[in-house]
């Protein structure tokens, strides 16, 4: 799971600490439901010792698993990044889907289990009002604050959370001493007959219900990175960090776990099994002293399991496997959104299904299990591929010992499915081809990642701490980077198809209203109309309410007759303004939707530039609501120069004396430059060629922050030098052409950079997307027209569309 780091580490005690909040705290809330198995079958005293002594085996056998895992894997990508490596890509989408399955459990188990200790305490909360239990409200409550303070950055949650594992240490290692001060050392008794017919059940069902102990075993691998110190000494701080939680819990699981079964009653439905015990073993004060503790760790394994799921968004946006938007960062520098779905998703099940853990462990320990068996068997592959270099005993011997600890990840998790699947565990069949459907879809629609920006997601999906800084999505650019792959290309100049085309409008199309707004893109439009010699067509459209194109009223008729010839005559007296300086100057009037119409009409018309006035919003206005820009970008493939009005004695008509350009190192973007190479010579321009790199500023990763910036200056290094060939090809055209690779967040950095450098245009080009796609993925275009501080061309690369809904005439 997620931790709560921001610097390295450096022993093995302070990595236990970092990472050990989630698998600590699983002795506190596993013993409930397991004894209540076996007490109320009468099966204790045969099957107890027999499933945990089968649980401690596999803690064992699974640890010296993830001996290798850390050796092979040091850049914290941990198990998932070794299954990736020896399965392939789809094991990547079953990753990552059971993983964003198990933070939201671990969130839901830790809440559950605070609840109960508080519960434990306060037995009022058991009490019902209007249906719902107090405990349900103050489950929800605190999901709220969690998810709040995780959302205000690692910081916050650092100093809220961090101290909470040391605390539970100490509470388990008091138990542990407590218990041995007053029965002495007694280990679980092993029966073999726990494995006959009639018992054999009830011992595989015990040990399916507390396997939720061996949960977080795979942040360790994932806190390699996180180290002091070369390769090697930060996988054997690792493991050993590892070591002390997981021995932690198997020390508590012998020694303690005898004394819960001969202390506890499980029928007692007011108070835990393990609150029972610790009332009985620890002194008055220590034993309140353990409960304030185990709340206190739960909400730090909740908050880190909130973490790793921003943190899993960052990577699944970097490998576009989901939308920008689900990985956009707010202005603490995390992924919220993902958060605020966790705790809704978790709100909702405590509503529907209760409060208490035991309803969600055996769902939470089967994805564990599921993570842990791919895990084993892409061990094993990797040493049988070493093994056919070269055979030792010490890699068969290896292999064996992996081998069964696949074996035995697998065999639980047949167990936990056979036990539970009426359960609960049925929803992974549910759940997990869907996540597998969307990540295949989003995969598809956006396009391969760059080696570079595929690497991030690996490390950020499997992070266990960030950074402070405010920096924005890591996403690329612009909207054509969301649906092809990064390619640096070091070509010469003559093999980039642009240099043999040059593009100057012929004909431009103004939709107008009748708005002084309006009139200034048409103030636009006019000067490149003169200067280039265009045509010139005024276009309104009329847009009536509930009006059907095909008219089947007198009154309707008449009412759109008189409408339609007001604003013939406006455009005709606008046009007749125009004359003296533009002697090709039309206009014309469509009915229907005001986007559709103005893709109808420009494709009609053979429009070869569409310049708008445009108002810009954002958030859920801009979703729900749009404008009329955003669908144009949707729709029209003619390119389009947009214009943010200003107040009227503030708008001056400027020569585009300096041109921004945004590329990506893609062939789409790279088609602009042929309209760059058209207009911008009449101007004298500047052209500024920019490229925001793909990987974000390293200090929002803490621990890993050196891994990162040795991926960004790699990226920076590539993107400088693409940008070079592009400066130097344009060069020889006579233009004047500067490179500039900064930023993080494409949409914040073009807006940025336009307003330091006083841009007097910016031109790049966009796929349009619509419906759904439009709500999710949204463009970089989309984006810097919320706030567009200067004329914005764009170039569309999408297929026309041409909905039969207009009419009229010149």
């Amino acid at each position: 799971m997620a931790h709560i780091t921001s610097r390295k580490l450096s022993n093995s005690f302070e990595g236990a600490l970092a990472g050990g909040g989630d698998p600590a705290t699983s002795p506190l809330y596993v013993f409930g439901p397991f004894l209540k198995l076996i007490v109320v079958a009468g099966v204790a005293e045969i099957t107890f010792g027999a499933s945990v002594w089968l649980v401690v085996f596999t803690i064992a056998m699974v640890s010296a698993m993830y001996r290798l895992v850390m050796n092979w894997v040091t850049d914290g990508s941990g198990g998932s990044g070794l299954t990736e490596e020896e399965l392939g890509g789809w094991a990547v989408k079953i990753n990552a889907g059971i993983t964003f399955i198990e933070y939201t459990l671990t969130f839901l188990v830790s809440m559950a289990a605070l609840v109960t200790f508080i519960a434990d305490r306060l037995p009022a909360l058991n009490s019902v009002l209007l249906g719902i239990q107090y405990r349900t409200v103050v489950a929800i409550a605190f999901s709220l604050l969690t998810g709040w303070l995780v959302n205000r950055g690692p910081k916050v949650a650092a100093r809220t959370f961090g101290p909470a594992t040391a605390g539970v240490l100490l509470l388990l290692w008091a138990m542990v001493i407590s218990t041995i001060w007053r029965f002495g050392f007694q280990l679980p008794s092993f029966h073999l007959q726990a494995f006959s017919p009639q018992y054999v059940n009830f011992t595989l069902g015990g040990y399916a219900r507390i396997l939720a102990v061996m949960t977080g075993i795979e942040v360790f691998a994932n806190l390699v990175a996180a180290y002091e110190g070369p390769p090697a000494e930060k996988s054997n701080k690792a493991f050993g960090s590892l070591l002390i939680i997981m021995g932690t819990a198997s020390v508590t699981m012998l020694v303690v776990g005898p004394a819960i079964l001969r202390l506890s009653n499980p029928s007692n439905a007011h108070v835990s099994v393990f609150t029972q015990t610790m009332d009985q073993l620890l002194p008055s004060p220590l034993a309140y002293l353990g409960t304030l503790v185990s709340i206190a760790v739960l909400l730090s394994a909740a908050a880190a399991s909130a973490q790793g799921l921003q943190n899993l968004a960052l990577g699944l946006t970097d490998r576009r496997y989901v939308p920008a938007v689900i990985g956009q960062r707010n202005r603490f520098g995390v992924a919220d959104k993902p958060v605020w779905i966790e705790v809704g998703l978790v709100s909702l099940a405590f509503l529907l299904f209760g409060t208490r853990e035991e309803t969600y462990l055996a769902l939470y320990a089967a994805g564990v299990f599921i993570l842990l068996s791919m895990t084993g068997w892409a061990a094993a592959k990797r040493i049988i591929r070493e093994l056919r270099e070269k055979v030792t005993a010490s890699h068969v011997a290896t292999l064996m010992g992996t081998t069964i600890a696949a074996l035995l990840t697998t065999l639980a998790t047949v167990v936990i499915f056979a036990e539970r699947l009426r359960e609960g565990a049925w929803a992974y069949f549910i759940f997990i081809p869907i996540l597998y459907a969307a990540f295949t879809y989003f995969r598809s629609r956006l396009g391969e990642p760059s080696p570079l920006l595929e690497r991030l997601g690996k490390l950020e999906g499997a992070m266990w701490g960030v950074g402070t800084s405010e920096a924005g999505t890591g996403a690329p650019i612009p909207g054509v980077a969301a649906s092809q792959a990064m390619a640096w290309r070091e070509a010469s100049a003559r093999e980039w198809q642009w240099r043999d085309v040059r593009v100057v409008p012929r004909h431009i199309l103004v939709p107008l209203d009748g708005s002084a707004f309006a009139e200034q893109a048409l103030a636009v439009a006019e000067y490149i109309s003169y200067t280039y010699h265009t045509r010139l067509t005024l276009l309104a459209v009329l847009r009536l309410p509930g009006l059907s194109t095909v008219l089947s009223t007198v009154q309707t008729e008449t009412e759109v007759s008189r409408i339609r010839s007001e604003r013939e005559t406006y455009l005709h007296e606008t046009a007749q303004r125009l004359l003296p300086g533009n002697t090709q100057v039309e206009y014309y009037v469509g009915i229907g939707p005001t986007a559709e119409t103005i893709d109808q009409v420009s494709h009609e018309l053979d429009a070869d530039l569409v310049v708008l006035s445009t108002h810009g919003r954002s958030g859920i206005q801009r979703w729900l609501l749009g404008s009329v820009a955003s669908k144009v970008i949707q729709l029209v493939a003619t390119p389009i120069l947009l214009i943010r009005p200003k107040a009227d004695e503030e708008f001056r008509v400027q020569p585009f004396r300096k041109v921004l350009v945004p590329l990506d190192g893609s062939e789409f973007s790279e088609r602009v430059l042929s309209y760059v190479r058209s207009l911008t010579p009449a101007h004298e321009s500047e052209v500024i060629l920019l490229t925001v790199p793909e990987v974000p500023e390293a200090e929002m990763y803490g621990v890993v922050a050196d891994v990162v910036e040795s991926l960004r200056h790699k990226a920076e290094a590539q993107a400088t030098r693409y940008l070079h060939d592009v400066a130097t090809a344009l060069r020889e055209d006579g233009l004047q052409v500067r490179v500039i690779v900064k930023g993080t967040g494409p949409a914040r950095t073009i807006v940025d950079l336009s307003e330091s450098e006083d841009i007097d245009v910016i031109m790049m080009a966009t796929h349009g997307v619509g419906g759904l796609n439009r709500v999710f993925m949204g463009s970089v275009a989309e984006r810097v027209i919320q706030n567009l501080p200067c004329p914005l061309f764009l170039l569309p690369i999408h297929e026309k569309r041409h909905p039969d809904n207009g009419q009229g005439g010149t």
